[in-house]
C-alpha cells in the first residue's frame, strides 16, 4: 500500500469538503482555517501536482474572474481512486487510534 505524505492527506479532505470551490486559494484558505498554520500560496501545488500524477485528483480550467486580473482559474476535485484512498486512510487511522487511551482524560 502506497501512504501519502500528511500534506497530501489534507489537500484531498480539503478538496471533498471545498467541492465545487476547490480552487487553489480557497485550498489554501481551508487548510489555514483546518490547520491554524499559515501557508505560502506556492507550498500547496507541489503536493496537488503528485496527488493529479497519481491520479487521485482531476484538474478543470476556468475562465479566470476580473477581479483576479483575467488569470484562470485550476479547479480541483477528487477521483474514483482519490474517495477510496481517503476511505482507506480514515480506516487505518481509526484502526491505529482503537485502544489507545484519551489523551485529554490522562492529563
Amino acid at each position: 500500500m502506497k501512504f501519502l505524505s500528511r500534506i497530501e492527506e489534507i489537500l484531498l479532505l480539503t478538496i471533498w469538503k471545498l467541492g465545487e470551490n476547490a480552487f487553489g486559494i480557497s485550498i489554501r484558505e481551508q487548510v489555514e482555517k483546518d490547520t491554524g498554520i499559515t501557508w505560502m500560496s506556492g507550498a500547496i501545488y507541489a503536493p496537488l501536482q503528485r496527488l493529479k500524477k497519481n491520479k487521485y485528483v482531476d484538474t478543470r480550467h476556468a475562465e479566470g474572474a476580473a477581479e483576479l486580473g483575467g488569470r484562470p482559474r485550476i479547479y480541483y476535485s477528487l477521483t474514483s481512486l482519490g474517495e477510496a484512498k481517503l476511505i482507506s486512510i480514515q480506516e487505518i487511522n481509526q484502526s491505529l487510534w482503537n485502544e489507545v487511551p484519551d489523551f485529554k482524560k490522562e492529563f
